[in-house]
């Protein structure tokens, strides 16, 4: 994923699985369109962590990390303050979110990061 902005929002949640598939369809068909409905949100990258094997120090190592959510989304924001602004407020809120997502979440990270440098392999 090529970065094309200074700041970066990783936001990371846990759900019961039984809320999965409605949690996956809210946020795929209006919770991330709303979001980038937002003046300074560029774009919206969702993740869902998986299990993997590594070579570590010359040999395979499992490696699982089961204290991180499940589920994260990547924000590319022009400004720490876009998430302050009103548009963000309004379309955070916006669809069924907050009655049928938010009182299933059991884990919510949000963390800003600045970018200090994007490479990429091509």
């Amino acid at each position: 994923m090529p970065v094309k902005t200074k700041y970066l929002l990783i936001v990371s949640i846990d759900i019961p699985a039984d809320k999965e598939e409605l949690f996956n369809e809210i946020y795929d068909t209006e919770h991330v369109p709303n979001l980038l409905k937002v003046p300074g949100i560029l774009s919206a990258t969702r993740l869902v962590s998986e299990p993997m094997d590594m070579m570590v120090a010359g040999r395979k190592e499992a490696i699982s990390v089961p204290e991180e959510p499940k589920f994260t989304a990547i924000y590319e924001i022009t400004s720490p303050d876009v998430v302050l602004s009103p548009e963000w407020s309004k379309f955070a809120e916006a669809g069924r979110w907050p009655e049928h997502v938010r009182p299933y979440v059991v884990r919510h990270r949000r963390v800003l990061k600045k970018v200090l440098t994007a490479s990429s392999a091509d």
